[in-house]
């Protein structure tokens, strides 16, 4: 693939932690890649990446005080592909709650994200998933491991989707009890655990996941 057929993707700057590994993981994946809070250019890519570390609650707050949370709206509004990874997807659903604060998200799905019921947390460390036979983001990945750091995770789906739009795509993993480990939702993706740190199965799911920017 050349420089000039790659599609472009931005990884949406912040404030949120080190985002460094996911702009080389995208450029091994095919990506004309781009770190930049500007919103013009976040809303024009092919593709826009929404990292996120720390707690729910202070993603929230840089989003809002950067104004970011219109960008990604107004993706979405057009269809307009976006991946939220980590606490990138978890700010996805209605609200967090996290240490006694309930912080509302971005409410692009119902639900909460709340403390993993597990003896030992944060759940750290290579684990397997249980993705739709017809998922988009793991074609040829199923009996792959992904690599997750996290204590707080949405653990229910409740989005019920009427026809003729299709029923998102969700994929499960477990660390005590089932949460939810990615979402293919039309133009909205996200995965609870890091791609980029996921080794060759990480590239090749953001291979897929920049593939199916071509076919907007």
């Amino acid at each position: 693939m050349s420089a000039d057929s790659r599609p472009t993707v931005v990884v949406l700057d912040y404030g949120s932690g080190n985002v460094h590994s996911a702009v080389k993981a995208l450029e091994a994946a095919g990506a004309s890649v781009e770190l930049t809070g500007d919103h013009t250019r976040a809303f024009e890519a092919d593709g826009l990446v929404v990292p996120g570390v720390g707690a729910f609650s202070a993603v929230m707050q840089q989003l809002v005080n950067s104004r970011s949370a219109e960008v990604i709206d107004r993706r979405l509004a057009g269809g307009r592909k976006v991946l939220g990874i980590c606490v990138g997807m978890q700010i996805l659903f209605e609200h967090g709650v996290e240490r006694g604060v309930d912080t509302e998200g971005l409410g692009e799905w119902p639900g909460a994200v709340t403390e993993l019921d597990s003896p030992v947390l944060p759940h750290m460390g290579w684990n397997t998933i249980d993705a739709p036979t017809d998922s988009v983001l793991f074609r040829g990945l199923h009996d792959e491991r992904f690599y997750f750091v996290h204590s707080f995770a949405a653990q229910h789906w409740t989005l019920d989707v009427m026809p003729p739009f299709p029923q998102p795509q969700v994929t499960w993993s477990e660390h005590g009890a089932r949460f939810v480990a990615a979402v293919e939702n039309g133009p909205l993706s996200a995965t609870q655990f890091h791609p980029e740190k996921s080794g060759e199965a990480g590239i090749r799911l953001l291979s897929n996941w920049t593939e199916s920017l071509s076919t907007d």
